[in-house]
């Protein structure tokens, strides 16, 4: 023991410290006259032996606590050798020291085994399966751990000592690394019952899970089964210790107890968690029964003398309510419930009394609630889990005389310790009436109120006070204090309602804006009634309100929009009619023949019926410098103004660079130049063609066009494909020529696509159909193309541009030549 100040040390008393050897102070060292030097070497040995003295109490504590379940075991295997051998306590330890020291085993192992021998239960099982499916070349498995456990959780005093034994005794030889103790609460929460190997601040943490929350440990009780989870993480779902060691392996047992989820098991591992061997499994779920009746023992216990609480509750009850006692089966199952006692409001439909039904089973005297869906399938649920059922409208079948009688109510059943309360209200014909009034005033918005004038008495339903924002213990507003809670601006119009209703006596109603209290404003409706006596006095006013606020704003909105779509159509209509006006300056819709260099040229254009649908095709006819004649079609990608300002844009391009003097196939690559950097995205399709007079070729190019379609002698060809992408869509692009040998009377059209696009047909479908119609012999250019036109097959509604143009008759020629080159530059 330590010494006190002052007191010499005496060398041979147990627990002196030795005597420190003196020596002759040294040069610059501190001398036996400093005081404070000795002082803290003093202050320092005495901290080294409290720390030592500190470790070894701790040392001797968890020796203790191991050696406590171990003793309990051997204590129980005492009781063993005493009820076999006939002898005393005494004898029987003696007797216990004899066979494990003959045995070669500790008394420890020998006292489990005995027990285990006694007692043919659950463990003694998993005892004989694990020590079979051990491997017979290995030492026998340690199976001590599995009694130690359970004598260590029958002597724990809490909850909480059970899980430092679960975890000391049988867990830890499994390597897991720690437990948790869940009781679950009759409203779906949780409660940490005991922990063992997770930190203090974690366990506080996790201390309480209120109800709704999903953890794994819910989960499984929610199930009704044992969860195995590789690692937490994989679960999803949160855990105690989870925010450190979501890799952790976890396993969830619900626990319970004839028939009764109390809670649940909860063990961690440090890493994955790998398969489980079937003993394992049972093992643990061995050990989740204990756990079971642990929860169970230390729940308060209803009083012996008297009747039960739950009897005293339901005969205080206006409804009719019966008290239901589980019967259990071999396994702990529940297979029916005993009816323990009726309140006096129960009337059997049947016509059976309190006496004939009481201590029946549930099932004999009402066996159609055993139906799918029915009572006695919620009543299990109730049973196992401790949740409350309620239902606003339950069927309830019952056999009169053998004929099924369904009725409908309200249905309430709770559980209460190991007994369960049913109670039941039929709905009649005026509670069937107030539900759907009362529905129909909640959908509605709607609230009623009654004003007795007299008295002053103002009766509010739940609905009103909700929609004034009232709580229900506030005081109703009189019906002539109503401009207090309402806008300035509306209190002309309550006045008016106001002397109507209480002057006039009239029926009144009118709409305004209320105030509430929580600073709010909603728009109300209220309708009312004066209620005259038998003088035609004024007795009392009703009435209701009704929230009109969505309806108002509906309202409000609807009329923002028509004046926005009013404006917005008088601005396209206005935007239609300058795209229309830009389109026919530059394009008429209909232009005269042009006769030049021997060729006949007449031109289509057809707009499209829709307004908002112009679009941006062009067509041109320019003489060059050159002597040759460049016809040109064009479409671009979209409708409206900026179609068409984009075809004015592209239209002059192509116009001034012809001026170049360049063939097709480069003029159509510098304008897809122009179409992809000098525009904004403008895409477009084109068809140029160059026509040289002095040999009569023409030489052609498109940009993802449809080719030009050639009438020989009565029959409708189109001239073969050229490779060219439409213009704009990337910054380079080359583009083949091809060119033809015109012969006098030939007939070459030149289209958009507009005249032969078909929404549910395919191009070459509608270009055949556009050949067959091109054969037909017309006697001049303009009345082919105006056939043309009328017999098109197009139902797209798009605009339309065609070209004709025509060499003029002579006896020479009549086949064709055709021929396609690489791109030129002119």
């Amino acid at each position: 023991m330590p010494t006190r100040p002052g007191e010499p040390i005496d060398p041979d008393r147990p627990g002196a410290a030795p005597p420190r050897p003196r020596s002759e102070p040294q040069p610059g060292s501190r001398s036996e006259s400093q005081p404070e030097s000795e002082s803290e070497s003093e202050s320092g040995d005495a901290l080294g032996r409290l720390a030592v003295t500190v470790a070894r109490l701790r040392r001797q504590v968890e020796e203790a606590h191991a050696a406590a379940g171990g003793r309990a075991l051997v204590e129980l295997a005492k009781g063993v050798l005493v009820e076999r051998l006939h002898c005393g306590p005494y004898a029987a330890g003696r007797q216990l020291e004899l066979l494990a020291e003959t045995s070669g085993v500790s008394q420890l192992e020998l006292a489990a085994d005995i027990v285990n021998q006694a007692a043919q239960d659950e463990l003694s099982a998993i005892t004989g399966q694990l020590l079979a499916a051990s491997d017979s070349r290995q030492p026998a498995p340690d199976l001590t751990h599995l009694r130690t456990a359970e004598s260590g959780i029958l002597a724990a005093r809490d909850t909480q000592a059970v899980a430092d034994s679960l975890l000391r005794y049988a867990l830890a030889p499994l390597d897991a690394t720690a437990v948790a103790v869940w009781a679950a609460g009759s409203d779906g929460s949780l409660r940490l019952a005991g922990s063992a190997g997770f930190a203090e601040a974690e366990a506080a943490r996790w201390h309480y899970v209120p109800p709704g929350v999903a953890t794994l440990a819910r989960r499984a009780l929610d199930e009704r089964r044992t969860r195995w989870t590789r690692t937490l993480a994989e679960s999803r779902l949160p855990s105690i210790g989870g925010r450190t060691t979501q890799q952790a392996g976890r396993v969830v047992v619900p626990a319970g107890t004839g028939g009764r989820l109390l809670g649940a098991l909860e063990i961690s591992w440090p890493g994955p968690l790998p398969p489980q061997t079937p003993q394992i499994q049972r093992q643990i779920e061995a050990l989740a029964e204990l756990c079971g009746h642990t929860l169970d023992s230390h729940q308060p216990r209803e009083r012996a003398p008297g009747p039960s609480p739950l009897v005293e509750l339901v005969d205080g009850l206006w409804d009719p309510a019966m008290v239901l006692q589980p019967e259990l089966d071999a396994d702990g199952a529940v297979r029916d419930f005993r009816i323990h006692h009726l309140n006096s409001h129960v009337a059997d439909l049947a016509g059976r009394s309190h006496a004939a039904l009481t201590g029946c089973s549930l099932l004999e005297a009402y066996p159609m609630s055993a139906q799918v869906g029915g009572v006695f399938e919620k009543l299990e649920h109730v049973h196992a889990t401790g949740e409350p059922f309620r239902a606003r409208r339950m069927a309830v079948t019952t056999l009169v005389d053998q004929v099924p009688l369904t009725v409908f109510g309200r249905v309430s059943i709770t559980r209460h310790g190991h007994e369960l309360a049913l109670t039941w209200r039929v709905d009649d014909e005026a509670t069937r009436l107030a539900d759907l009034l009362q529905h129909a005033q909640r959908l509605g918005r709607i609230g009623g109120f009654e004003e007795n004038l007299r008295t002053g008495e103002i009766i509010w339903n739940s609905q009103l006070f909700d929609l004034c924002g009232l709580l229900p213990t506030d005081a109703p507003v009189p019906v002539s204090q109503l401009a207090q809670h309402a806008h300035p601006d509306d209190a002309t119009a309550l006045g008016r309602f106001l002397r109507t209703l209480l002057h006039h006596r009239r029926p009144a109603s009118t709409a305004f804006r209320m105030q509430r209290a929580d600073g709010t404003a909603r728009y109300i409706r209220v309708v009312a009634e004066p209620i005259l006596g038998a003088r035609e006095e004024l007795l009392a006013v009703r009435g209701a309100f009704q929230d009109v606020s969505s309806q108002h704003w509906t309202e409000v909105a609807l009329a923002a929009t028509r004046d926005q779509l009013a404006h917005s159509e008088k601005q396209a209509v206005e935007q239609n009619r300058l795209t229309l006006q830009l389109q026919h300056a530059i394009m008429p819709p209909t232009t005269g023949p042009i006769d030049t260099l021997g060729l006949h040229i007449a031109v289509r254009y057809r707009p499209a019926e829709k307004d908002h649908m112009v679009g941006g095709d062009w067509y041109d006819i320019v003489t060059l410098p050159s002597g040759q004649v460049m016809l040109s079609v064009g479409d671009i990608a979209g409708h409206g103004i900026e179609a068409a300002t984009s075809m004015v844009v592209l239209r002059n391009a192509l116009r001034g660079l012809a001026a170049t003097g360049a063939g097709p196939g480069a003029l159509l690559g510098w304008l897809n130049t122009v179409a992809h950097f000098l525009t904004d995205n403008v895409t477009a399709t084109a068809v140029c063609a160059l026509y040289d007079p002095a040999t009569r070729i023409l030489r052609w190019a498109r940009a993802g066009h449809l080719p030009p379609v050639l009438v020989r002698q009565g029959r409708a060809q189109a001239l073969p494909m050229v490779k060219g992408i439409l213009l704009g869509a990337v910054g380079e692009a080359q583009y083949e020529e091809g060119d033809v040998q015109l012969e006098p009377d030939d007939t070459l059209l030149i289209y958009t696509d507009g005249l032969i696009e078909q929404r549910d047909r395919s191009v070459q479908s509608s270009l055949d159909q556009l050949l067959a119609t091109a054969q037909r012999s017309t006697t001049t250019l303009d009345d082919r193309l105006d056939y043309l036109l009328t017999h098109s097959s197009a139902d797209t509604d798009d605009d339309t541009c065609v070209i004709g143009i025509q060499l003029a008759p002579t006896p020479e020629g009549d086949s064709f030549d055709w021929q396609v080159s690489p791109a030129q530059d002119g």
